[in-house]
């Protein structure tokens, strides 16, 4: 049985790039989960970190073997009450279905 796919128009990734230009940009995802989202946007973009406080979807984001990044994307364990990073090392933060 085939699984599920969810979007499969694209719908997220149009709006996603409709609203942000992520090409040479350093990106910051809140809460990135299993990395759905993040491989729509990534290649596109120079440096794209997702963090997330759940390990185990972050294993899964990492092992994904249908996205290739070309080493774009990268994940960290992290809560958003604590981001590790400066304000300034980014040029776009993304906080999606993450509430």
């Amino acid at each position: 049985m085939a699984k599920p796919q969810k979007d499969p128009e694209g719908s997220e990734r149009k709006v996603i790039h409709k609203y942000a230009d992520f090409e040479n940009k350093l990106v910051l995802e809140i809460g990135c989960g299993e990395g759905r989202l993040t491989w729509k946007y990534a290649t596109a973009s120079n440096l794209t970190i997702g963090f997330d406080p759940d390990l185990d979807a972050l294993r899964i984001a990492r092992a994904d073997p249908s996205s290739d990044s070309g080493g774009h994307a990268h994940f960290a364990q992290a809560s958003a009450s604590n981001i590790p990073f400066s304000k300034e090392t980014f040029n776009i933060a993304i906080l999606a279905w993450s509430l």
